[in-house]
């Protein structure tokens, strides 16, 4: 079975080249004023981080106007008053070496317990505040060694002493000041200090969790410690662009979506604290590429909002209160409307959305937005057949770079939904892969890291890396048409020492059918391997070129078009048995991939089609 040519790509790049227009240069720093000079504009009064008097106040009007945002206030409610019950959390590493999850489970209670009184007014939410944050104060530390755990603290005593300032005597206030300076701000000095390593350098979420987390602490005692508190501010302003930079040009997060919501949350978190206590966020807000990392969840997500979850992410509903920020703060109603969709619908919601409601997009079209884009520099895409129903084919597609933090080696790897169905899914993260304290084993080791774990190829299999770690993939066209879209990318590099070539190329017929095609060069003949895993059943055809999976009621065909002497395989999810094997590894029990072998190769191409099957009499084009 052969498959029609793709198009005329010369024609087409040259259609898109046409539309290129000429760019004002990035913006990429903040504009970073002197230590001493940076807290002039200091609101003196509280509170002062995210709201003031004037924001309570009109969120306690909301919450008896708006029906979504009553249910929203209504479940942070319920979590206060069962918090009055319990005792407040003591000081442990649950996994032996991170106190992060105390650390999130004081700064939900404290939030939880804080806004309740702001809205309520009833002295018990704060008493039992004052509980909470006593106890984390007199902890030994928050353990600064893994940074993450000292930012969040430092967040929970920060919002704790700065929306119930009015609450706290002086005493109170000195014993919160205190923590936070010598448990929080003063470990965060010795690492903006460092000119090299430590989370001030970094391009991952560490750096905006830690800068946004003790920038907030630093904004809530600067009129007791102004001249600390200056230099954290002037250190987290000049640090926190290295993290925002890797958005630009247009808006992906290298860390997966999932990574994109926490880096991102304490991100805003900073930059809204800097703009409600100072009056200014320096710049940070309209840094290039940041502004537009709201489309990153809405194209890398599927029906209902699923995250396409590649690398370390999860496959959950996706969409966040940054998308009701970052809406309002540039203007653009498709991630307001991205959010409101999702409350609407009674998906998650939490404080954070009451500080950011914005119900504006009711009325907003899908039909001004493009079904497919392009995320260049972290070089992810995705695919549609349309905005205005989502059971039509969906498809995200992974290049980029797999040595970025939270990758999988997964260079060419795809997710497919089609019919309201997600068929060709991604392994998933591997829980194991962050206890390697423990299990002292190596990332690449794990299934669901390696190649073979996801929808690519593995060229000559054995107990190594199955992609080059440091390997890199960019799309070479990508074109977006009214009836089909094509993307390409170079797979070259990921596999190096076994190729001189390798494409795969991603053909979408809107309404009609996917075809992905490998083009292949070895340098030497080669054993290839190409894998595609479901967690629908799956029947093969008599001659093992067909695929058919069912779920929900639906059936799905996959179809090989070359080699014509190829066959599929079904097989079950397990690493091959030249593969490394650990004994800690997350089960993939009710999946399985389908599987094309080719051995004694030296250029091939390997098409294959997808498409929904709907009458057994139909011919096969």
């Amino acid at each position: 079975m052969h498959f029609s040519p793709l198009p005329n790509l010369s024609k087409l790049v040259a259609a898109a080249m046409c539309a290129i227009v000429f760019m004002s240069a990035p913006r990429l720093t903040a504009a970073v004023p002197e230590a001493d000079e940076i807290l002039k504009t200091l609101k003196p009064s509280h509170p002062r981080l995210l709201i003031d008097a004037a924001k309570v106040r009109e969120l306690q009007n909301l919450v008896k106007r708006d029906e979504v945002a009553k249910r929203l206030y209504e479940k942070i409610k319920l979590h206060a008053d069962s918090a009055l019950k319990e005792k407040p959390f003591v000081y442990e590493l649950r996994d032996g070496r991170r106190l992060i999850y105390v650390s999130g489970d004081v700064l939900k209670r404290v939030q939880s317990l804080a806004f309740t009184y702001l809205i309520t007014q009833e002295r018990k939410y704060a008493d039992r505040v004052w509980v909470e944050l006593q106890s984390a104060s007199e902890f030994k530390d928050w353990n600064p060694d893994h940074f993450l755990d000292t930012a969040i603290m430092t967040k929970a005593l920060a919002i704790g002493l700065d929306w119930l300032w009015d609450e706290w005597t002086p005493q109170q206030r000195q014993v919160l000041q205190q923590a936070i300076v010598d448990k929080g701000l003063e470990p965060a000095m010795k690492v903006y200090g460092m000119s090299r390593g430590g989370w001030s350098n970094v391009t991952n979420n560490w750096n905006q969790v830690c800068n946004g987390g003790i920038g907030m602490g630093a904004l809530a005692v600067a009129e007791v410690e102004p001249e600390l508190a200056g230099k954290i501010i002037h250190n987290a302003v000049k640090s926190i662009p290295t993290a925002m930079k890797p958005y630009a040009p247009n808006g992906a997060g290298h860390e997966g979506v999932g990574y994109w919501s926490f880096g991102s949350l304490y991100n805003i978190m900073l930059i809204a604290s800097l703009d409600s206590a100072l009056g200014t966020d320096f710049g940070l807000s309209e840094i290039d590429g940041f502004k537009q990392s709201g489309d990153y969840q809405i194209y890398l997500s599927g029906k209902k909002r699923r995250a396409f979850d590649f690398g370390d992410s999860g496959r959950t509903q996706i969409s966040t209160p940054q998308h009701s920020w970052m809406g309002r703060k540039y203007g653009i109603s498709r991630y307001t409307w991205f959010r409101q969709n999702a409350l609407s619908e009674g998906q998650g919601g939490n404080l954070w959305d009451l500080l950011w409601f914005d119900d504006s997009a009711a009325n907003f079209s899908t039909k001004t937005m493009p079904t497919d884009k392009h995320f260049r520099g972290v070089e992810v895409a995705s695919m549609r057949d349309s905005w205005a129903k989502d059971d039509g084919f969906i498809i995200a597609m992974q290049g980029g770079y797999n040595g970025a933090s939270h990758r999988h080696l997964d260079l060419g790897s795809f997710i497919l939904e089609l019919g309201g169905v997600r068929w060709i899914i991604d392994s998933g993260k591997e829980g194991q892969t962050y206890q390697r304290h423990k299990n002292n084993t190596a990332r690449n080791d794990f299934y669901r890291v390696r190649a073979e774990g996801h929808n690519t190829l593995v060229i000559n299999p054995d107990k190594g890396p199955d992609q080059d770690p440091k390997g890199r993939a960019k799309f070479t066209n990508f074109i977006s048409e009214e009836s089909q879209a094509v993307a390409t990318l170079d797979l070259t590099d990921a596999y190096e020492k076994e190729v001189t070539s390798l494409t795969r190329n991603f053909h979408l017929e809107r309404g009609k059918h996917l075809t992905v095609t490998d083009t292949i060069a070895c340098k030497t003949p080669s054993e290839i391997w190409s894998f595609f895993h479901t967690d629908a059943d799956v029947v093969l055809s008599n001659d093992k070129r067909t695929a058919y999976m069912k779920k929900k009621e639906k059936i799905f065909r996959m179809r090989l078009g070359v080699p014509d002497d190829a066959v599929f395989r079904l097989l079950p999810a397990n690493p091959l048995l030249s593969s490394p094997n650990p004994n800690v590894q997350t089960p993939n029990k009710g999946r399985r991939k389908i599987a094309v072998h080719l051995t004694n190769v030296t250029k091939t191409e390997i098409a294959v089609r997808f498409d929904l099957f709907k009458d057994p009499t139909a011919s096969e084009e």
